[in-house]
């Protein structure tokens, strides 16, 4: 069996203060990084950047390496007090970010100076 071509699609919407990345396919090694460069790109070219949204609603499949990706996200997001929001996340996504025993890295609200 020959494996298929992994494939992400990231398509942005931006609104004040928000971006959301919406994605379609898969999240894997092939993919993670270019999500996280979309992800950069999105801190760079809004600077007054609070919420930055992930829609996984047509995310199919994701492994170690998406998982990592995602981390990587918000280890991002943190540093400049961004806030990252996973949507419309499939159980299977659910299921691994329970797991991996991360889930409250991306469920729980930020407690910084979001507030305001």
């Amino acid at each position: 069996m020959t494996p298929m071509p992994s494939s992400l699609t990231v398509t942005l919407e931006a609104g004040r203060g928000t971006v959301s990345l919406h994605l379609a396919g898969g999240l894997d090694y092939d993919t993670g990084d270019g999500l996280v460069q979309h992800a950069d790109q999105c801190l760079a070219d809004h600077p007054d950047l609070y919420d930055l949204r992930l829609d996984c609603a047509e995310l199919d499949f994701c492994d170690s390496i998406g998982l990592s990706s995602l981390l990587m996200i918000r280890r991002r997001t943190d540093a400049r007090a961004v806030r990252l929001h996973l949507d419309n996340t499939p159980p299977f996504l659910q299921r691994l970010l329970h797991v991996t025993g991360i889930q409250q890295l991306f469920m729980q609200p930020h407690t910084s100076q979001q507030a305001e």
